[in-house]
């Protein structure tokens, strides 16, 4: 069985907005994810966090 991690920024959840969530965006990215988990991948999502490696 195969695992992926997958990291995304808020930024690029917010797409052309650059603030908040971008429904298409996010709809998108789950239509991806959810053909992984279809193909039997395990999928973990970390969203985010970025300002705390940056000690913001």
């Amino acid at each position: 069985m195969k695992r992926v991690l997958l990291k995304l920024s808020g930024e690029a959840l917010a797409g052309e907005k650059k603030t908040g969530f971008d429904e298409e965006v996010v709809t998108g990215v789950a239509k991806q994810v959810r053909q992984l988990i279809d193909e039997g991948v395990q999928v973990g999502i970390v969203i985010g966090g970025g300002n705390f490696w940056r000690g913001r």
